[in-house]
C-alpha cells in the first residue's frame, strides 16, 4: 500500500498539477467483480458530491458490513 500511495500522489502532483492532493491516514481495499466496474467508476466520479452527504467513516462502516467484514470501531477513527 505504501507504494501504491507513494507513486498515486507522485502522479497526481505533476501529471494532474494538484499540489494540494494527500492521502488520508490509513487506509480500506475492496476487489471488485468486473460486472461491477462501470458502477464503482461512476460512485468516484461522484465520490465529492456523495460525501457531501454521507461522510467517508459513514461511508466505509455501510460498505465494511455490506461485505461481511468483522471490524473494531477502534481503528475507523
Amino acid at each position: 500500500m505504501r507504494e501504491l500511495k507513494r507513486s498515486s500522489s507522485t502522479w497526481v502532483h505533476s501529471d494532474m498539477a494538484k499540489p494540494e492532493f494527500a492521502w488520508q491516514e490509513g487506509y480500506a481495499a475492496f476487489t471488485v467483480s468486473a460486472s461491477a466496474v462501470d458502477e464503482v467508476r461512476r460512485y468516484i466520479e461522484n465520490q465529492e458530491e456523495h460525501h457531501r452527504e454521507r461522510g467517508f467513516l459513514d461511508e466505509l462502516r455501510i460498505m465494511l458490513q455490506r461485505s461481511g467484514v468483522k471490524f473494531d470501531e477502534r481503528y475507523l477513527g
